[in-house]
């Protein structure tokens, strides 16, 4: 039957209709992400308030019924008419795309918000959303449902305070899930009170029986941002390194401290949103910082005329940084605001980073020297590094490209049908080799424990065995010369016991992973395998169980009596070819975990894995029994 496809079949979709219709083009997606940028959407337009300095209060509450209350103290959003279109300038911010006081130059200087999109976009989003605006002794309020207008905006009330107060149910039909997560709001919040200095954002969750209320607030902006981000590393020197100006209309603000570790984190934000992908105002810093300290070692002579300059990334060796600009017209690459444009910014960070770090570092030449010093032996150890992966390349090249000895690789040579099991010990790979599909499955058994990188350079990881074998086998290379076309595997699969030893394991491969091939995690390559806990038999009936919950209810299901056998499998070794293809390989059955990123946390994930990988033990001890309520299996 043929469709028929001429001018009528064109559809326009009205007002917020097409929001409706397309969510994720406007929000992400219509899971947890999408559900909790909903949130960011109100609060942004609060912290907007807050930059052009008429609200120093942002109250954001979980009810009991899973909608979000947002309240800010600021100007209140005008409920005048707005004269093109008739109606309340509240209604035209709640009910139509692209309005809002961000267009025209004159509302906000600067301001963060999703392309304008924001209320309109949370409103066409919930079930129902309540507006109320305290401004000039009188309380006005409005609702609206799945983005229609119920009634118009009215007075209901006096009042002597100033603000906005907006309140919103998630619609159920829109999104997976409507359930808020406190941590991930938590996260973000004090993020954006960080990147806001004097703002206090308070965070409360009424859900539980004790109200759970969280307050952030800091006077030192960014620099006690770094000091949060630094705090279970060993700093360098005491001193938060901090510029600040306006050049060209573009606010800049810089903090920074060089740490112990071997790894970098500078996070870039504009106008208060997160730039994963950095921008120019990032390359106007990295630029800055690279030539300054040249500048500064070739005059003190750190380094020898015949030498050659440190690079960038030999200076940024455990340095955490936090560059923060504040633009009036912000041009980001891509929709979802990844990447900064502006030309300006990165000449105006370059020139502000550039005078105040060259005075800093005269002001300071035992600062200067211990950042020197270290800067050095990255550069002595990057040497190693490359000569180290000249000669692995030399040898695949006379070789041929050999895989490792201990690598049982598949016979299908297209990498979409390909996986590879990262195989804890050699009777559990024996048995995964017995058990593969052999077309598709590769396995890698690892030898004991693969080194930690967390607290290792580069010029040594490349020496290490085990990592070695894995970076041959995934053919991808690491780090500068990572190239994920050349990715051999589609899926990777760490497969390890499910006791304390399989859990580091794992955590030791996810640290290498993201500290040196984080585009394979990124674009969705990496696995966790589930093996069963558990195999239940009863008479001819036999079950494998995941979890000590799923044990009960196998239980209560088959009824419990001595007949029952209960097995609790210690280690993969424990299970035979036929057991582990049937509970853990065959694709038709098993359980994989996909390990994901999100870019907008990235600080707090570096931060995760400082302290479970890093040399400090208080920190990992605190962070384990704070999150063991959370684990559902050891090896999740």
């Amino acid at each position: 039957m043929s469709t028929e496809y001429g001018a009528d079949q064109i559809q326009i979709l009205e007002g917020l209709e097409a929001v409706r219709k397309r969510p994720g083009m406007y929000i992400g997606s219509t899971s947890s992400k999408g559900l909790h940028h909903l949130v960011y959407e109100i609060v942004d337009n609060a912290v907007d308030e807050a930059l052009a300095g008429v609200c120093d209060r942002i109250e954001v509450t979980i009810n009991k019924d899973n909608s979000i209350t947002v309240v800010d103290n600021g100007r209140g959003i005008p409920v005048g008419i707005n004269h093109k279109k008739g109606i309340p300038a509240v209604e035209v911010v709640f009910t139509i795309l692209h309005a809002g006081g961000k267009f025209g130059g004159g509302g906000y200087k600067v301001s963060g918000g999703l392309h304008g999109v924001g209320a309109s976009v949370v409103n066409a989003l919930s079930e129902w959303l309540e507006v109320m605006i305290y401004q000039d002794g009188k309380i006005h309020k409005q609702r609206f449902e799945r983005g229609k207008v119920v009634y118009p905006l009215k007075v209901i009330g006096d009042t002597d305070r100033m603000g906005t107060t907006v309140t919103f149910l998630p619609d159920k039909e829109i999104f997976e899930e409507t359930v808020y997560d406190y941590e991930i709001l938590k996260q973000r919040l004090r993020e954006m009170a960080f990147l806001t200095k004097n703002l206090k954002i308070v965070l409360i969750d009424d859900r539980e029986e004790k109200k759970v209320e969280k307050e952030f607030h800091y006077a030192g902006g960014i620099k006690e941002y770094v000091e949060y981000l630094n705090k279970h590393k060993d700093a360098l020197y005491p001193e938060i390194i901090y510029c600040e100006g306006t050049k060209d209309e573009v606010y800049v603000e810089v903090a920074m401290q060089h740490n112990g570790t071997y790894t970098e984190g500078c996070y870039s934000f504009v106008n208060n949103i997160t730039t994963p992908e950095g921008g120019t105002h990032l390359a106007g810093f990295k630029n800055a910082l690279t030539k300054t300290f040249n500048d500064y070692a070739r005059n003190n002579k750190y380094l020898k005329d015949n030498e050659g300059n440190l690079s960038g990334e030999d200076i940024r060796e455990g340095l955490t940084a936090i560059v923060s600009i504040k633009i009036p017209e912000p041009q980001f690459e891509g929709q979802t605001k990844q990447k900064l444009g502006n030309s300006e910014a990165r000449g105006a960070v370059d020139s502000i980073v550039s005078e105040q770090l060259t005075y800093f570092l005269e002001q300071n030449p035992t600062v200067a020297k211990m950042i020197l010093e270290k800067s050095i032996l990255a550069q002595r150890a990057r040497d190693a590094a490359r000569k180290a992966r000249d000669l692995t390349r030399r040898k695949t090249a006379l070789e041929g490209m050999s895989l490792p000895g201990k690598l049982a690789d598949c016979s299908d040579k297209d990498p979409k049908n390909c996986e590879i099991y990262i195989v804890e010990g050699d009777s559990a790979g024996g048995s995964a080799k017995t058990a593969r599909s052999r077309a598709t499955q590769a396995i890698l058994p690892l030898r004991g424990k693969i080194l930690n990188v967390e607290k290792s350079r580069l010029d040594k990881i490349l020496i290490n065995n085990e990592i070695k074998a894995m970076i041959t086998a995934f053919g991808t290379g690491i780090s500068d010369d990572f190239d994920i076309s050349k990715l051999r595997y589609h899926k990777i699969i760490i497969m390890t016991d499910a006791d304390v030893d399989g859990s580091h394991i794992s955590t030791l491969l996810l640290t290498f992973f993201y500290r040196f091939m984080p585009d394979l995690i990124r674009e969705g390559h990496v696995y966790m395998a589930q093996p069963p806990l558990f195999k239940v038999e009863k008479g001819k009936t036999v079950k494998y169980v995941y979890s000590e919950v799923e044990l009960e209810q196998t239980l209560i299901e088959i009824g419990r009596d001595s007949n029952n056998k209960i097995q609790r499998y210690k280690g993969l070794g424990e299970m035979d070819a036929e057991q582990l293809w049937e509970t853990t390989m065959d694709p038709e059955k098993r359980i994989l975990l996909r390990v994901t990123i999100d870019d907008e946390e990235s600080s707090e994930i570096d931060m995760t894995f400082t302290t479970l990988m890093g040399d400090k033990v208080e920190p990992r001890r605190e962070f384990i029994e704070k999150n063991a309520k959370y684990v559902r299996n050891l090896d999740i």
